[in-house]
């Protein structure tokens, strides 16, 4: 976020919002696209295709939900939601 605090105030209580509101939800789409294509040129050339790429991406981001909830439950986030 240090990058957006020539934006917004670091004492704005709506910075979250605002934030949100300057990325739109194409951010996180954009993000996912960028992780794809990246994981497609990191691959080895004899293993480039859309089966393994498609299975690459998808273990990843298992792992990443599996890590955000072990987190949220270490440190005590959303508990009782």
């Amino acid at each position: 976020m240090a990058a957006y605090s020539q934006v917004f105030s670091d004492d704005d209580p709506q910075r979250a919002t605002h934030l949100r509101d300057m990325l739109g939800p194409q951010a996180v789409d954009q993000a996912i696209r960028n992780a794809i294509s990246t994981c497609w040129m990191m691959l080895p050339e004899n293993k480039k295709s859309v089966a393994v790429v498609d299975a690459e991406i998808r273990r990843l981001v298992d792992r990443a939900l599996a890590n955000l909830q072990e987190d949220a439950t270490a440190f005590g986030i959303n508990e009782g939601t």
